[in-house]
């Protein structure tokens, strides 16, 4: 999907929101564990219900592959599934891969080739020759960069600064400018970090940013929109828990539907102020 289209889609839905695929067979509603694929039925009916309130999917690779080759067969029908049902849906992997560059090579042949994912998330920790195998030869693919994640850990490593006062996650949106463009590169930046995003938009104006932390993590969507938000939007705020465990009986989906229901109604409103 082209920035365009993804765009297009946000400003005709009024909604950012990305709705992560994280299931736990020890979480879902009991019923669906009798199902052949527990997992498809239950991110079948989380789609179906969510779909009209949402313009992206973000299924977490460490979800699927814990349960093995039923896990990953269960992802690849997700997967299809949205593009056949939903084809104006991005969808993300968060698989957080990034290693050396013929290794990187097969990730991005596994994701952008195989499977035919909008984005993929990207540890940049070793470097550009592990980041730009993901960005070359993939027309219309994206990558999503670790920047400023909202776990309590990201304090250890992403907050230090140097000598000259750079923190570790604005060097890394600095330095990844010449890697990608806003064309192809998006960044994580979680939505527990409040006014930083107004650090992170002094570096990456233009980029898309994925925004983890909204709901279940404390995240105030109001303070990602007005510290980072654009004319273009430039945001997808990602929900999981919140939305797909917000139920676990058999009204799961109808209850999901309602929660990504009044996320994009907050949306809809933040879109109306910058009148695209």
């Amino acid at each position: 999907m082209t920035r365009q289209q993804l765009i297009e889609q946000i400003f005709k839905k009024k909604s950012f929101l990305c709705v992560g695929l994280d299931v736990d067979l020890d979480k879902i509603p009991e019923y669906l564990l009798d199902d052949e694929d527990p997992i498809f039925s239950f991110n079948r009916k989380i789609i179906d219900y969510t779909a009209p309130y949402t313009v992206a999917y973000k299924p977490n690779l460490a979800f699927y592959e814990a349960y093995g080759q039923k896990g990953y067969v269960a992802f690849e029908k997700t997967v299809m599934y949205i593009q056949q049902r939903y084809p104006e849906m991005f969808i993300i992997a968060d698989a957080k891969r990034g290693d050396i560059g013929n290794t990187s090579k097969m990730y991005a042949k596994t994701f952008f080739d195989n499977y035919r994912v909008d984005a993929l998330t990207v540890a940049p920790y070793m470097g550009e020759d592990s980041v730009t195998p993901f960005l070359n030869g993939h027309e219309n693919s994206w990558v999503i960069l670790l920047a400023l994640t909202s776990n309590k850990g990201s304090a250890d490593f992403q907050q230090d600064a140097d000598a000259n006062g750079e923190r570790l996650f604005e060097k890394v949106i600095r330095k990844s400018q010449a890697w990608g463009t806003p064309e192809n590169m998006m960044y994580v930046v979680g939505a527990t970090r409040g006014e930083m995003f107004k650090d992170v938009r002094k570096l990456a104006p233009d980029h898309f940013l994925l925004v983890p932390g909204v709901g279940a993590q404390g995240g105030s969507l109001q303070d990602v929109c007005e510290y980072g938000m654009t004319k273009d939007c430039g945001l997808l705020v990602n929900s999981s828990r919140g939305i797909i465990y917000a139920d676990n009986t058999e009204f799961f989906a109808d209850v999901a539907a309602q929660k990504a229901k009044e996320l994009q109604e907050q949306m809809a409103k933040e879109l109306e102020k910058i009148e695209h």
